[in-house]
């Protein structure tokens, strides 16, 4: 047997396993770096979370990779050498926290890379497409190559050959860990991209499921970077909170025909960029508004429709718990706003299920590895959108 099946199938019988997931969204903020110890599957797993770290990407790197994010006409060659480029400094990434953190990487069993999205295509969205489609770049053979640990990467093209969209993949990992009997829950991650997962009170697999909701903060990180390019977000609503929201121009904002899609639904980017901004904008024609005014206005958009969202949910017989994640976890506007147009909703953080909100997304992934060579035996029911099917693709250091 070759050796390193050999060792999978160690990692696989062990009674725990030290996993680091990783994790860079469409804000293209950084890589999260994720540390866990994972005992169990599927419903059995547990989770400790030994550490965390988020590298910030350099100004260039973040420039590159806008050469191709979320747009329909490339330079390939760029493209290509990206997706080596990002598996190896992910690589290097890894090897800088594992130093930081006095650990070798022979002492890691496996890697999760979720990879870098730069192109999210469901057919809805792109009506002349013959199947839903999405690309993560990041090599995971160049990532294993670089730390000498088993890698697990390219999770979402599972999903998408068994129907469905690719994403969000957060409801496997969500119900696997958080779904509690007797308690409504809904996991909201305030990201680039707004998603909730529901977590029915019957604790049925078969009832979860898992939605986008449209943007979060994809559009305010993209706005105070076209106008301050020395910032990349609004850090703490700062500048939001001195705005007044513009009613005609919120509007013109949620007038898409994606809010009225049915769910599960996922977008991006794609969608949800400047020139979405723009369209609005001249739609409301409020094409000078004040920046502050613009940010305020947006940033009620992405609390109205992830709220609206959830409201098709709850009802007010019942009693929701909602846990919140996300770059929009830190926005006091965003969260205010949320209150406000959930109040049959109890908020909680995170960290009272014992990971921090910002970890989430990694650890998710970091599940999805522990399931893809120790579990697979959790059954979703038999929906495309939210498939029963284990992901991951292996990648061996040697």
């Amino acid at each position: 047997m070759n050796a390193n099946i050999t060792r999978l199938t160690r990692i696989a019988a062990k009674k725990s396993r030290l996993i680091i997931g990783l994790m860079s969204g469409t804000s293209l903020d950084g890589l999260d770096v994720a540390l866990c110890q994972i005992s169990g599957s599927g419903k059995s797993t547990k989770v400790s979370q030994l550490k965390f770290k988020t590298w910030v990407y350099p100004p260039q790197l973040k420039a590159r990779i806008l050469k191709v994010f979320a747009k329909e006409t490339i330079d390939f060659q760029i493209l290509c050498e990206l997706n080596a480029a990002i598996g190896t400094l992910h690589g290097k990434l890894i090897l800088k926290s594992l130093n930081e953190w006095k650990l070798k990487p022979s002492q890691i069993d496996l890697v999760a890379s979720h990879g870098q999205t730069v192109f999210h295509a469901p057919i809805f969205l792109y009506p002349h497409a013959k199947m839903n489609s999405t690309l993560q770049i990041g090599d995971g053979d160049h990532l294993a190559s670089e730390t000498g640990i088993t890698t697990l990467s390219d999770f979402r093209q599972k999903h998408l050959a068994k129907g469905g969209e690719g994403a969000p993949l957060a409801v496997y990992g969500d119900y696997l860990l958080f779904s509690k009997l007797g308690e409504d829950r809904i996991m909201l991650n305030a990201g680039g991209i707004g998603n909730f997962t529901y977590l029915p009170a019957s604790g049925r697999a078969s009832e979860v499921f898992v939605t986008d909701t449209g943007p979060a903060n994809t559009l305010i990180d993209q706005v105070v970077r076209k106008h301050l390019p020395t910032l990349s977000f609004d850090k703490d609503a700062r500048m939001a909170l001195k705005g007044t929201v513009n009613s005609n121009l919120l509007k013109a904002l949620k007038a898409n025909s994606f809010f009225k899609k049915s769910f599960p639904k996922t977008i991006g980017p794609e969608l949800f960029n400047l020139e979405y901004v723009a369209r609005a904008q001249r739609e409301a024609q409020t094409e000078n508004i004040l920046l502050e005014d613009l940010l305020a206005t947006i940033t009620r958009f992405s609390s109205e429709t992830m709220a609206e969202a959830i409201q098709k949910v709850i009802t007010t017989k019942k009693t929701f718990t909602l846990y919140l994640s996300g770059g929009g976890a830190h926005n006091p506007l965003m969260i205010d706003w949320l209150k406000e147009l959930l109040p049959h909703v109890s908020f909680h953080k995170m960290i009272e299920l014992g990971i921090s909100g910002d970890a989430k997304e990694a650890i998710l992934f970091a599940v999805l590895a522990n399931e893809a060579v120790a579990g697979g035996k959790v059954n979703f029911g038999e929906r495309s959108k939210v498939p029963t099917v284990s992901m991951g693709k292996i990648s061996f250091p040697d």
